[in-house]
């Protein structure tokens, strides 16, 4: 197993050349053969800079497994460093270095608990996805430039046939998990919303095969995601 060390600091990450030279530069948009590398470990203690482990990613690239060590370098400012939003889009940069960036981007969701008059909470029972066949509280991943509450009050819609006001903009709940040794880190916001007696779902045929209301302990008990559990919890609390 190949073994790397990835370091960012402010947007910044540390590239080395193929000797181990650095720290090296990267140029958006550039075509040409792979001649820019993250660092070993031992390359980076022999340019005198030490480190903070924050976790360990593992992932496989054209049948290659990797470790990549990702850490906070003990620096004040790393003016030559490459900032991350270059490094992309370089294709001189190896792909572990990329992938390693790809993997540091969060990957935001957005859910709500739909409160009737009796105090139930409304859940979907999915059919693809993370938890097919689980139930949910309705939600999903945010869109690009889309704030976290929009999100939330789109996905009701299209989930259910819903359309909700959410008057509470600050979250019940604010999760963040990294669920596998791959390193893909997810950051969860959950509202909540009151609505009215004899709310009709109309679930998405091809994403939601049922939606119900619950007591708040029955939807606990089916709860499938850990957010979901989590801001259940808070609710119930």
């Amino acid at each position: 197993m190949a073994r790397h060390l990835y370091l960012e600091h402010d947007g910044k990450v540390l590239l080395v050349n193929m000797d181990g030279i650095g720290p090296q530069d990267a140029v958006m948009g550039r075509q040409g053969e792979v001649h820019l590398r993250l660092p070993s470990e031992t390359e980076v203690a022999d340019m005198g800079i030490s480190w903070t482990e924050r976790r360990t990613n593992r992932f496989s690239l054209d049948g290659i497994e990797h470790e990549v060590v990702c850490a906070l370098p003990d620096i004040v400012w790393p003016e030559k460093w490459t900032w991350k939003d270059k490094l992309i889009s370089d294709n001189c940069v190896d792909p572990v270095a990329r992938e390693s960036v790809y993997r540091s981007l969060h990957r935001v969701v957005s859910k709500v608990i739909l409160i009737n008059p009796k105090g139930e909470i409304a859940m979907a029972k999915v059919k693809r996805g993370f938890f097919t066949g689980h139930w949910t509280l309705p939600g999903g991943f945010v869109d690009y430039a889309e704030h976290p509450h929009e999100g939330a009050v789109r996905e009701v819609l299209e989930e259910l046939g819903v359309k909700i006001s959410i008057l509470d903009h600050n979250p019940l709940a604010i999760s963040e998990r990294i669920f596998t040794s791959e390193g893909i880190q997810f950051l969860s916001f959950t509202y909540k919303c009151q609505v009215p007696t004899g709310t009709v779902f109309k679930p998405k045929e091809d994403e939601i095969e049922e939606a119900r209301f619950f007591t708040i302990s029955e939807a606990l008990s089916r709860a499938a995601s850990l957010f979901d559990v989590e801001a259940l919890q808070m609710l119930e609390e």
